[in-house]
């Protein structure tokens, strides 16, 4: 049954709908929240396991208060720290954004690697042509040599 309205719907909706479905946006959508759920894995590997046995090995640093203050009043952490209203490097929070980073390249980089050698991503294969394709080949040009005017040799 069809409604008794009839909405008109404007034409960038219509496209924009089209756009929406096609499957690279709908892939793009899927990378980016399984980015995301990748993201707070690592974040919590490097912060919960690896900080504090990298600080234990260096005799109980603790990375997320490692901070050099600028100008203002050095505080017990850094978050104190930041809210009396000193400037600070954060080199603690800097070293663990690498730390991220790196771990993500390295998760990436294996991800790549595996799915080219599976066919799925990364350069096409050369497809060589088949039995049939070589003689429709061989046909084409022994048709176009038939038609073209025969030439005097020198």
């Amino acid at each position: 049954m069809q409604s008794p309205i009839s909405l008109h719907q404007p034409q960038w909706v219509k496209d924009f709908r089209a756009f929406l479905m096609r499957g690279n946006v709908i892939d793009l959508a899927v990378g980016v929240v399984i980015g995301a759920a990748f993201t707070a894995v690592v974040a919590s590997l490097v912060e919960d396991l690896f900080n504090p046995l990298l600080g234990l090995l260096l005799g109980g640093i603790d990375f997320a208060n490692l901070f050099v203050v600028l100008s203002g009043e050095r505080r017990p952490t850094l978050a104190a720290t930041r809210e009396g209203g000193a400037a600070v490097l954060a080199l603690g929070v800097f070293l663990n954004a690498v730390i991220k980073f790196a771990i993500v390249g390295f998760a990436v980089f294996w991800l790549v690697k595996v799915l080219s050698r599976l066919g799925v991503a990364g350069e096409k294969k050369e497809v060589k042509p088949s039995a049939e394709q070589l003689l429709l080949a061989e046909i084409r040009d022994e048709l176009r040599a038939a038609r073209e005017p025969l030439t005097p040799r020198s």
